[in-house]
């Protein structure tokens, strides 16, 4: 234990030292959370807008001035052809066209119904399928309202200038009105910053554990004190953990730093508690530096370290359902996530902060997470007494 004590003395006076390397260790996630929170996003703030009206009626004005007014469309141009339209569109100065037919309003008024073409540049699918979404719940709100609008002066025998409709009649008209109201448990406001901030903060977390621990041993390699060190009374548990602890603590500190920016900068929730996720974290921790220390056993130099680690963040960024949803992928790649660690701390992480989820509640990513870091480190552990002994 005294042995121990001392070699770990050593390796955080090293990183005192450098000091380059510490301030990349606490500044750099803290600078990237800030930046990939705000820019990794499903949302689409505003799509430049040509809107084609044909109809030219106070009932199109209507529908264009409420997409507008939503703040996901903005009309930079207008005219009546489709030609100049569609030539915006391909040379990528709107993002989406309207086209609102001649006899639009008349249509409206008489059957209760109109055509209307929405046209998106699908080159990224996502956000056509997002703007898709947003128009087509103003254009049902406004045809709501204008249905209600409708029926009202149908109802009114002042504007009908007779006794009114007969009750069968005015029964008809209201129990065809059906109205759908949803709600989103646990972010009503569909904030995407309560689901990316924390899965981002699990991946940079990860990238210190797995990148920086990996590339510190392999570091002890190129210098040749590595030899010198295993020719020394230490053990190999006493020598791994006096690398794998200080990265350990420093991915801690970074993990609440980053908690803290998260809900002063962007106000995520923290519903759960903080005493479950460092624990959670603890356990997590130990599968990263398990992977680091497997890295480390297979790489020779910091570059190979460094692009071996590269890609295994590469893997668990595509399967981890930080941007696309488990659910979504094949049957094979669902099988494959489950083997990331990262996917199921971050299922941990967002149901402990959004849900206030409990220990019973994420008792199987726990799980999953405590067999995968004793099974990894221990691998490593063996892997590394073979291939330096």
């Amino acid at each position: 234990m005294r042995t121990l004590r001392f070699l770990l003395r050593k390796e955080f006076l090293q990183i005192r030292r450098d000091r380059a390397m510490l301030r990349l260790l606490i500044a750099m996630p803290i600078m990237q959370l800030l930046v990939l929170s705000s820019a990794a996003t499903f949302q689409i703030r505003s799509a430049s807008t040509y809107v084609v009206d044909d109809d030219r009626s106070s009932t199109s004005r209507g529908l264009v001035q409420r997409m507008e007014a939503s703040g996901r469309f903005e009309v930079e141009r207008a005219s009546g052809s489709m030609k100049l339209a569609n030539e915006a569109l391909l040379a990528r100065e709107v993002t989406a066209i309207v086209h609102i037919p001649a006899d639009f309003e008349r249509d409206l008024v008489r059957t209760g119904t109109a055509p209307i073409q929405l046209i998106f540049n699908a080159e990224d699918g996502a956000a056509a399928g997002m703007l898709r979404s947003y128009a087509a719940s103003i254009i049902s709100d406004y045809s709501a309202e204008l249905e209600g609008e409708l029926t009202r002066t149908t109802l009114d025998p002042r504007v009908r200038g007779d006794d009114g409709p007969s009750g069968d009649d005015g029964v008809s008209a209201r129990s065809g009105q059906i109205r759908i109201q949803t709600s989103g448990w646990y972010n009503e406001g569909l904030s995407y910053t309560d689901f990316m901030v924390p899965g981002i903060l699990v991946l940079l977390v990860t990238m210190i554990a797995t990148a920086i621990g990996s590339m510190n041993i392999v570091r002890e390699k190129e210098i040749g004190t590595l030899e010198q060190l295993n020719v020394t009374p230490i053990t190999r548990g006493q020598f791994i953990a006096s690398k794998l602890l200080p990265f350990w603590a420093i991915a801690m500190v970074d993990l609440g730093l980053g908690l803290l920016v998260g809900r002063l900068v962007f106000d995520i929730p923290i519903r759960g508690s903080l005493l479950l996720i460092f624990g959670a974290a603890a356990i997590y921790l130990l599968a990263a530096l398990g992977i680091g220390l497997w890295i480390s056993t297979v790489a020779q130099t910091q570059q190979q370290a460094m692009f071996l680690s590269f890609a295994l963040n590469m893997v668990y960024l595509l399967m981890s359902g930080i941007f696309t949803p488990i659910q979504s992928m094949p049957d094979w790649a669902q099988w494959l996530a489950e083997l990331s660690p990262v996917k199921h701390f971050i299922v941990i992480m967002r149901a402990v902060l959004v849900k206030g989820a409990g220990v019973m509640d994420i008792k199987i990513p726990l799980l999953v997470l405590t067999v995968y870091g004793v099974v990894v480190l221990a691998v490593a552990v063996k892997r590394y007494s073979k291939t330096t002994a």
